[in-house]
């Protein structure tokens, strides 16, 4: 497998079409940290990280409308690939639906989101969309 974070993006975006309620996905570092921003952020209810196998798994709980059933991930878009890398500097950075989505961006303090890297003043990779 080549592109790691096009294939987490995957697996929850066919488990929301599913309607599933957890998706499990092979554990690394960058895919922690997207896990960790998604939760604070609200777009996912919960999350578990288990190390019982040689990589580890992540264990994602979707959130769910209660009355209309609708996930609080609407759409979930990668933009860096292997074979065409996108960065942007901290002055343009990408904004998603005016302001209302994030961008997951990886920069050399961290995985952090659009709105703080421009805080940070610091650029890097844009990974993803969600919104």
């Amino acid at each position: 497998m080549t592109d790691t974070i096009a294939d987490y993006l995957t697996r929850v975006r066919n488990a929301i079409k599913a309607n599933h309620r957890i998706v499990e996905i092979p554990s690394s570092n960058l895919k922690k940290e997207i896990t960790k921003i998604l939760f604070e952020k609200g777009y996912i209810l919960s999350y578990k990280f288990e190390d019982s196998t040689v990589q580890g798994t992540i264990k994602v709980a979707l959130k769910y409308h209660p009355v209309t059933k609708q996930s609080a991930i609407k759409k979930l878009q990668r933009v860096s690939t292997p074979g065409l890398r996108q960065y942007a500097g901290s002055t343009e950075l990408p904004r998603v639906l005016n302001g209302l989505g994030i961008a997951i961006i990886s920069t050399s303090k961290g995985v952090m989101t659009d709105k703080e890297a421009k805080t940070q003043k610091v650029g890097g990779e844009v990974l993803c969309f969600v919104y």
